[in-house]
């Protein structure tokens, strides 16, 4: 029997649904980076090439601002000490994006040598999915 989808926190004020979810792949790998690097975060800009997929980095290695929005805050702890993991979006690829629920799944090949698991020969990537809510 596989594992669920993790959904992440809310955070985005007035809003009482999940925007993003991660894979029980996703998690997995996400949890070995971090030993590997220690707190990670996500950003998803947009564009085409890497620019269209999720990248992961050491938290606070991207600096976000007015120009991002929080979707979500995961905790991928599998002990007792938490391990906070937030999922940024640029603005614009938010209005975009705005009617849809995206989940983080990892397919192997490679991605952009700035997401962390490049080494690892796996990418993360977004499937996302029309939502049946009013946003």
């Amino acid at each position: 029997m596989s594992q669920a989808r993790l959904d992440a926190a809310i955070t985005r004020t007035g809003e009482d649904f999940s925007r993003v979810a991660l894979t029980p792949e996703a998690v997995e790998l996400l949890r070995k980076l971090w030993a590997q690097h220690g707190p990670l975060m996500f950003h998803q800009s947009g564009g085409c090439c890497d620019g269209s997929s999720p990248m992961c980095y050491p938290a606070g290695e991207f600096i976000t601002g007015d120009s991002d929005v929080k979707l979500g805050l995961f905790d991928i702890s599998d002990r007792l000490q938490p391990q906070p993991l937030e999922f940024w979006m640029s603005r614009e690829q938010f209005n975009y994006w705005s009617h849809t629920h995206l989940t983080v799944d990892v397919v192997a090949g490679r991605g952009s040598g700035f997401s962390v698991e490049a080494p690892e020969g796996k990418r993360f990537l977004i499937r996302s999915t029309l939502m049946d809510w009013p946003v």
